[in-house]
This record gives C-alpha cells, structure tokens and sequence, in this order.
C-alpha cells in the first residue's frame, strides 16, 4: 500500500506538504498541490477518509443535485465533477432534485456533507440559509434564476453567447427566431429564456410570448411541442428556433423528421449544450459550444477554497458558436 512518505518523494516536497493537500489547507503553492495531485494519481494513493474524519470534523463528501440524468449535459457535468473532485480527496454522490422534497433533503444533508453542487436550481432561501448555517459551501454549475445566497457559480455569458447563434440565423436570412424553452421557475433552462429575450433585442428583432414554445427540457416533450406547432398550421410563423438545451433541439429534429419537414431548408434549428448526439443526428446541429470540462474544474476548485473558509468569486466562461447543418444552407 503506497504512503504518504512515498507520495512526497514522488512529488519532490516535504511529508507537511502533501498533508496540506490532502486536507484541502492553504500554505502550498499552485504549483506543489499539482505536483502531489499528479504523484497520487500515478501511485493510485487512497488516503484514509475515516482517519482525516476524525480529525477534521469533515466528511469528505459533496453532493450534486440534478434534474435528469436522461440528459446527457448534467450527466457530462456530474461526471466532470466526480472525477475533479476526486483529485481533492472528495467522493461525489447525487441528488435528483425534487423542489417539493426540498426540506427533506434539507434535513439529510446536516453533518453528513461538506458542500453542495447545484446544476443551476434555485433552492428556497431557508435551504440556502440552513446550509449557510453549517458551514456548508454550495457552489453551482450553471447560474440560478434566483442566485440567493449561493457561495457562487460557474456558467458562461448567456446573453453573449445567444447573440452569437442569433447573429449567425441573421446571418442566414432568418429574421423570425422562435425558442424552445424549459418554462420551470427553478430550473436553469429560465436563466437561458431570459437571456435570449435579451440578446433579441440586442440585435433589434422582434420578440414576445407567442415566439416561445415549452418542451419542459425533455427530448420527448419539445418533439410533442414541434408536432402540435406543425399539427394546428403554425409552420411558416418562424424561419428558425434556438432551443435552450440540445435535448429538445433533438426533439423538435424529431419531430420534422416524422412530418416531413426538411431542416434546415424549410426551419432551421439550434441548439446551446454540445453534447455528443448533436453531432449524431441527421443533419448535425449547430450548437453553442458548452465549456463542460473547464466549468466544472473551476466550480470544484471554488467548492476547495469554500470550504477552507477563502473567499471565492463566480465565473462566467466564453462559448464558441459551432455552425453545423442544421442551420447553414451551405451544407
């Protein structure tokens, strides 16, 4: 079994050293920590969890609240996070997150986590206050619609971002963009929704509530949205739809398929995530470019630093806009 004496050979630094590490202490450069991060991942070093909780008083356990493991984003995130996580001593759990089993959770979750990762719901303000008072740092992936007293979060630019797509249907002759939306108060997805209302004004173009669809953030309920909005005629009210995840943008892919509707030649279709499948489907979809590695990685180091009682400040990422079949005439 490898030691801690072995570990600070490997990295070159004192025994002290690779204590501060292992139990998430200031005192060791950027430099030190990664260099005795990378010799515990190369000689497979298990530190004792049951002994650092002893002293400590820490459990060495976070927890992520989702919303849907079906989606392949949260999923990319949530493994994202356990493997960063991991690197820090921490083992990762989940939640799926159920806003009227929120007190709940709220009661399970004392003394037995160190934090919380959000994936951008906004907790009621005594949950947040409740975890606040034990000393439990929650970090979010993703901004809330009502932030609150969250430690801080990670996202990108939304409004940014969505000119981007917006500037590139422009681009191609679309002047009446819809959006299909995840209309739930709580959820993220209503971060993206207002976003998008926002960069549609940035770039002058006409915008209200009967240009917004609700797919619920589901595949199968954003292709029923697009089969009804096909069914009773609307078909022609749009040239283009951004989805705010690439789950529905699938959906409503889905759904022109089946009726016959040729995208982009006859609507175009966008969506915000990335996620492997867009590439998989014909046509690919042009999507936003979602920095899932780079979100995440900053969202766990905030959590360490939480945790130690730094200060932390939330981050907001660049995307890039990927133009793929979906919406370029081009091909």
């Amino acid at each position: 079994m490898t030691t801690r004496e072995e570990v600070a050979r490997k990295a070159g630094v004192s025994v002290a050293a690779v204590s501060y590490v292992l139990n998430n202490k200031p005192g060791v450069s950027d430099a030190t920590r990664q260099k005795v991060l990378e010799a515990i991942r190369e000689l497979d070093y298990k530190p004792s969890h049951a002994a650092r909780t002893l002293k400590t008083k820490k459990t060495n356990q976070l927890t992520v609240f989702v919303n849907y493991l079906g989606d392949a984003f949260e999923a990319g995130i949530l493994n994202h996070l356990e493997m960063e996580s991991r690197m820090f001593g921490y083992f990762v759990n989940f939640q799926t997150y159920h806003p009227e089993r929120e007190e709940e959770l709220r009661h399970f979750m004392a003394g037995r986590i160190d934090g919380v990762f959000l994936l951008g719901q906004s907790l009621r303000p005594e949950t947040l206050e409740t975890l606040h008072k034990a000393g439990i740092p929650v970090i979010s992936v993703m901004k809330p619609v009502e932030p609150g007293p969250v430690t801080a979060f990670v996202d990108i630019d939304w409004t940014a971002s969505l000119q981007k797509t917006i500037r590139h249907l422009k681009s191609e002759g679309h002047l009446r963009i819809g959006l299909m939306a995840n209309l739930s108060e709580t959820h993220a997805h209503r971060t993206r929704t207002l976003a998008f209302r926002q960069a549609m004004k940035a770039e002058g173009l006409p915008f209200g509530e009967t240009d917004i669809l609700s797919g619920g953030g589901r595949l199968e309920a954003a292709k029923a949205a697009m089969l009804d909005y096909i069914r009773i005629g609307r078909l022609g009210e749009h040239t283009a739809f951004v989805a705010a995840s690439d789950l529905m943008a699938i959906g409503m892919l889905t759904a022109c398929r089946e009726s016959g509707i040729a995208v982009p030649d006859r609507l175009a279709i966008a969506g915000c995530e990335n996620v492997l499948m867009t590439l998989q489907t014909t046509p690919t979809i042009t999507v936003l470019d979602y920095p899932r590695p780079e979100a995440s990685v900053a969202a766990v180091r905030l959590m360490v630093e939480a945790i130690r009682g730094e200060p932390v400040a939330s981050r907001l990422f660049d995307s890039r806009l990927l133009v793929r079949q979906s919406t370029h005439m081009g091909g």
